[in-house]
C-alpha cells in the first residue's frame, strides 16, 4: 500500500511538473497566410502578435526565436491582471517594442489594475492604443490598409463601429480583439477581413481534448477570417493541459 501512495504521489507531481512546463513555454508558432483582398504593393505584412501575458516576464530568449524581420507588434489585450507590479509591465514592453513598433487593445484583466496608470505607461512607451479605433497604414504606391482595435466586449466597451469610422469602407481591413466574441458583431457589410484574438487561452486545461473553450486556431466565420491565440501566460492557476502557451509570427501576403 505504501508502495501504491508513493507511485501515485510521484506520478501527481511529474503531472504537475508537465502542466507548469507547458504553462512556461516561450514558442513562436509561424503562419504564413494569403488574403484576397490584401494590397499588392505591400508585398507582405508581418506581425507579431502576443496576447495574454497576465503574470509572465517575457525573456529574452523568447525574442531571439524571431529572426525575421516584424513591421508590427500587437498585444491582444491582458497585458497585466491584479497584483502585477508596473515594472514588470514596463520591462514587457520594453521588451517587444525590440521588435518592432507596438500596438495594444485592453483586455478584461488589465481593468482589474489602475487602467489610468497602465494607460500613461503605454503612452509614455509610444504604444499605440487601439481603442474603438483605427489606423492607416500605406504603401509607396497609395495603396492602404487599415488596423483597427476595440476595447473590451465583456467590460461592454467595444464600439466596432467607431472604429469602422477611421476606415474607408472598401479597405483591407485587420481588426483586433481581445475576446473573439466580437466576430459575432461583425457584419458582412464592414469589409473586415482579418480578426486577431486571444482570451480563451484555448481552454488552458483540457482533458481528453475537453476544454471551457475551443483551442486557439484559424477558422472562417461569414467571410472573415478569425485567428484565435491560446495566449502566453495563464489565469487562476499556472498551468495548461493540451493548450500550450504561444506566440505567434503571422506573414499576411496576397492571394496570387
Amino acid at each position: 500500500m505504501a508502495l501504491l501512495i508513493g507511485c501515485a504521489s510521484l506520478f501527481v507531481l511529474i503531472f504537475i511538473g508537465y502542466m507548469w512546463i507547458e504553462a512556461k513555454r516561450n514558442s513562436v508558432v509561424h503562419h504564413n497566410m494569403t488574403l484576397s483582398r490584401f494590397p499588392k504593393t505591400f508585398e507582405s505584412l508581418r506581425i507579431f502578435f502576443i496576447s495574454d501575458i497576465h503574470r509572465r516576464t517575457i525573456p529574452d530568449r523568447l525574442l531571439h526565436k524571431i529572426k525575421e524581420k516584424v513591421d508590427i507588434v500587437i498585444i491582444g489585450g491582458d497585458l497585466t491582471e491584479k497584483g502585477v507590479p508596473f515594472s514588470r509591465v514596463l520591462h514587457n514592453i520594453r521588451q517587444l517594442k525590440k521588435l518592432g513598433p507596438v500596438y495594444f487593445v485592453w483586455g478584461n484583466n488589465d481593468y482589474e489594475v489602475d487602467y489610468h496608470e497602465l494607460d500613461a505607461l503605454l503612452l509614455s512607451e509610444q504604444v499605440t492604443i487601439l481603442d474603438n479605433t483605427a489606423v492607416k497604414f500605406e504603401s509607396a504606391e497609395g495603396e492602404s490598409f487599415d488596423l483597427l482595435g476595440v476595447d473590451d466586449t465583456s467590460k461592454k466597451r467595444a464600439q466596432l463601429h467607431l472604429a469602422l469610422q477611421d476606415c474607408e469602407e472598401e479597405s483591407f481591413k485587420i481588426l483586433v480583439s481581445h475576446n473573439p466574441s466580437i466576430i459575432h458583431k461583425v457584419k458582412k457589410e464592414d469589409k473586415i477581413d482579418f480578426v486577431l484574438s486571444g482570451h480563451t487561452h484555448g481552454g488552458q486545461i483540457r482533458f481528453f481534448g475537453i476544454g471551457p473553450y475551443e483551442i486557439g486556431g484559424l477558422k472562417e466565420v461569414n467571410g472573415t477570417t478569425l485567428f484565435v491565440s491560446n495566449g502566453y501566460g495563464t489565469t487562476a492557476i499556472p498551468f495548461r493541459l493540451g493548450a500550450r502557451s504561444e506566440t505567434h509570427y503571422i506573414v499576411i501576403s496576397r492571394t496570387k
